[in-house]
């Protein structure tokens, strides 16, 4: 439920609420806006605590909570949440559109450094490059992994770009907090429980990709494990889903943006090179995604696509991404926000 307390509250009575509920053994998590300060309160409901709480002064009025995802409904939250990218001054979830942009893994530090200085100058402000790589296949390319990550971080250094990469296991959240900007999880890694938790340990800004078959309610619990775990930066990406269409690697559901604009609170993401896995299609449904809310864009780019080690099929040339960035301008224009 959530508890609503009147403006004229003082932080010895919100003290008091909560601890009261505590020792009842319920969890609380404080949301304060401009003018009031509300309390979701956490656990089995037991009868009567709603109706006591309605009747101490300070509160205005409790509202129960339909939806199972607590934490990341509006209801709890009602405003846009706004996820700061550590001190840099960019956000997700603004006014501006953030682009994350790079190849699907870390090949080298030369190859790296080249496209990021590329998509830096086109207006990305994070780069994308995977040093973990889980993968279908156990040949296929793992990534550079630890090395992979010191490439990354040397890349940073030198081009000032932000950066996201793959979290792939619990025991690898503590060097990835300490090495990078986003830690994003893949869709296999969704309702990875374990992992999910303890990067709700930790205040860094997550990124959760949809499972490749999970329906919006269950991306939504996932999210709620970080965020009920105390970590409330979460992102949530939109990276397509498996249907029976073989013609794209996956069906980009650019319908779950407008859908969890209204459920919940938390910024969104597209990935459309994963969710299409046509390089011919990222452009258009960038141009889409931005139009229907999307709060940033998750795209692979490569310098040379036929040489990825991985995704090279999907993967955007720096001429394609160059005129994809000034006609995503225009549409960003168009629907009131700044890239």
């Amino acid at each position: 439920m959530i508890v609503v307390m009147k403006p004229e509250t003082t932080e010895k009575d919100i003290a008091e609420i909560s601890e009261r509920l505590e020792k009842q053994g319920y969890s609380i998590h404080r949301s304060t806006g401009e003018n009031r300060t509300i309390l979701g309160v956490l656990g089995h409901p037991r009868e009567g605590v709603a109706e006591h709480l309605e009747a101490v002064p300070v509160v205005e009025k409790v509202i129960p909570i339909s939806k199972p995802f607590k934490l990341a409904c509006r209801e709890f939250h009602p405003q846009d949440s706004i996820v700061p990218l550590g001190d840099s001054g960019l956000t997700i979830g603004g006014e501006e559109i953030v682009i994350m942009a790079g190849p699907c893994a870390v090949e080298g530090r030369d190859n790296l450094l080249e496209i990021a200085r590329i998509v830096g100058e086109e207006g990305a402000q994070v780069l994308r490059g995977g040093a973990f790589k889980p993968r279908t296949s156990p040949y296929s390319f793992q990534g550079m992994q630890k090395e992979g990550l010191k490439i990354l971080n040397e890349v940073r250094e030198a081009t000032g770009l932000l950066i996201i990469t793959e979290v792939v296991d619990p025991f690898n959240v503590g060097v990835l907090e300490e090495n990078v900007d986003i830690l994003q999880v893949g869709t296999r890694n969704m309702q990875n429980f374990y992992l999910l938790q303890e990067l709700g340990k930790i205040n860094k800004p997550v990124l959760l990709k949809r499972g490749m078959s999970a329906t919006i309610e269950e991306w939504l619990m996932a999210a709620e494990y970080i965020m009920s775990n105390g970590n409330k930066n979460v992102i949530l990406c939109e990276r397509g889903i498996r249907t029976f269409e073989t013609y794209t690697r996956n069906t980009l559901d650019l319908s779950a943006v407008p859908v969890l604009k209204e459920l919940s609170h938390l910024p969104v993401v597209v990935d459309p090179s994963h969710g299409t896995g046509r390089r011919q299609t990222v452009p258009a449904m960038s141009k889409a995604a931005i139009a229907a809310g999307a709060d940033g864009l998750l795209v692979e780019v490569h310098q040379r696509p036929e040489e990825a080690f991985s995704d090279g099929h999907q993967s955007l040339t720096p001429e394609n991404f160059s005129g994809m960035m000034k006609e995503l301008k225009e549409v960003a224009a168009c629907v009131g926000r700044k890239l």
